[in-house]
């Protein structure tokens, strides 16, 4: 399936992986500012919705709300959709109803907490922090060695899990409190912090990303090894349990599976100065852009969806559960136009 200068190269089971789970899948790519939404079409081929944002990152789904992060809004979107109701096929309809503008801070992840706040990875002034209705954000929280609140990338705070509906762990790339001082520990600085108690749980990564929080554990992806992963409280380590060959960012569970997303590259620079190299090289395999859907039970690569072209990064990966066609309305076209509703 080609489209818009870029290819999607599917394993043969990939549509039937979606109906058989009764899920759909989200990505997006900052490198081309889109977010897609995977879905089955009436005779069970794939069905894809790509709307643009530009530098479209972060995602959170819950319930019938979808948050996106993108250059310098939050974006709130609504499944305007009532439970049962099909609009030309589509089961989920997304229509932007608010965005808040955050300046350009380099938002990363984002979750919702229990108070459907959005909670986001403000990387560019190292802190989590929430929408304000009168200020670009509202801090939430910040790392203990982080001085002040400045527009300098200090650390790389980057991923962010939500657990028992609030702000739980973060990946960030070194803790350094010094503009891009995180760059020099990029092989062997990440860590792992509880946000709760600024208690790092995990140390000696390498380019951490995409913490999410699974039956328990703690799994996230270490982008400069190219390992999936989870920690172990107890001895604080990280378990590496399956290896794939990109720069890795972007996970989300449905049941026993990982929809892990991938990466040729990051930045058009190689990964010469990453393990993550080596790592590819050894398993004879090259670098790949995509989704790679992993069953953390069985131990086994099950199905995948990999991109050529033009789109060369992904960031972030969502799943939407009971789902078949999911759509989602941009603002650029006209078709906002005509997107009319009344709430009951």
């Amino acid at each position: 399936m080609s489209n818009n200068g870029y290819e999607f190269k599917k394993s043969d089971g990939f549509e039937n992986w979606l109906f058989k789970n009764e899920c759909s899948l989200g990505f997006t790519t900052y490198e081309i500012g889109k977010i897609f939404l995977l879905g089955l079409k009436a005779d069970k081929s794939l069905n894809v919705s790509e709307r643009t944002f530009v530098r479209c990152m972060g995602m959170a789904l819950k319930n019938n709300t979808l948050w996106l992060s993108s250059i310098f809004q939050i974006w709130r979107f609504e499944n305007t959709l009532l439970p049962n109701q099909k609009f030309k096929g589509i089961d989920k309809l997304y229509i932007p109803q608010l965005s808040y503008t955050t300046g350009n801070i380099d938002t990363h992840d984002i979750i919702v907490d229990a108070e459907d706040r959005p909670i986001f990875v403000n990387t560019q002034f190292n802190c989590l922090a929430t929408v304000s209705d009168t200020h670009s954000f509202k801090v939430i929280w910040k790392p203990p060695f982080i001085s002040e609140i400045v527009p300098e990338d200090r650390c790389h705070l980057n991923g962010l899990a939500e657990e028992n509906g609030e702000a739980a762990y973060i990946t960030m790339v070194g803790p350094s409190n010094e503009k891009d001082g995180w760059r020099e520990h990029r092989n062997n600085g990440g860590i792992v912090m509880d946000v709760r108690t600024n208690e790092v749980i995990c140390s000696g990564l390498s380019l951490p990303h995409s913490p999410r929080v699974h039956n328990g554990q703690v799994w996230l992806l270490e982008a400069g090894t190219g390992y999936l992963g989870f920690i172990n409280k107890e001895k604080k380590k990280f378990v590496k349990v399956a290896f794939f060959p990109g720069f890795l960012r972007g996970l989300h569970f449905i049941g026993d599976y990982a929809v892990v997303g991938m990466s040729k590259n990051r930045e058009k620079r190689s990964f010469k100065d990453i393990e993550l190299e080596n790592n590819i090289k050894a398993n004879n395999l090259k670098p790949t852009c995509g989704l790679e859907i992993f069953n953390i039970k069985t131990n086994q690569y099950e199905e995948y969806l990999h991109i050529d072209g033009m789109i060369n990064e992904l960031y972030d990966v969502i799943t939407l559960p009971k789902t078949i066609m999911p759509t989602l309305i941009g603002v650029i076209k006209d078709d906002i136009h005509k997107m009319i509703s009344v709430e009951q």
